[in-house]
């Protein structure tokens, strides 16, 4: 244990509004994957909507949703994403998404265990991945970096 989790947060631009019949797969599958994230092993929390769906629209944007969750670990969530349920939704991610292009949709960094995360602070490291590239303090799956050693304090 390191004292630190792993918070993340992804965004994308839906094609339509959550509420048109093209969306209703994947409105359904909010509900099944955050159950899902809620009992893998690792999950610690997830930011929920005003539905509990875990899906948060912007408001100067209402097709742009942003999900924002903690981690035990980078490996735990790799789980998730890639080897569950979840991932058959992640195939699907165009059929109900516009590409992002070159622009970052996920950024992972490490929080003090205990911490919950803003969405300031994760649109703040999502905005440092952007002009910085990955690094210790906003990184993505392909580059992680590992969680801060804990400092020690000596009276």
């Amino acid at each position: 244990m390191t004292g630190f989790h792993l918070a993340q947060m992804n965004t994308a631009r839906l094609r339509a509004p959550l509420d048109d019949p093209s969306m209703a797969e994947f409105v359904t599958g909010l509900t099944l994957m955050n159950a899902l994230a809620d009992r893998s092993p690792g999950f610690v929390w997830r930011l929920a909507g005003e539905g509990g769906d875990g899906t948060i629209a912007a408001p100067a944007d209402p097709l742009r949703i942003y999900t924002l969750s903690v981690w035990e670990s980078v490996e735990h969530l790799r789980v998730f994403a890639y080897q569950s349920e979840h991932l058959d939704y992640l195939r699907r991610r165009r059929e109900w998404f516009l590409p992002h292009g070159t622009e970052a949709s996920l950024v992972l960094w490490w929080v003090p265990a205990g911490h919950t995360p803003t969405m300031r602070e994760a649109l703040i490291r999502l905005d440092r991945l952007a002009a910085d590239g990955p690094g210790q303090e906003a990184f993505t799956f392909r580059q992680p970096f590992p969680a801060p050693a804990l400092q020690q304090v000596h009276n």
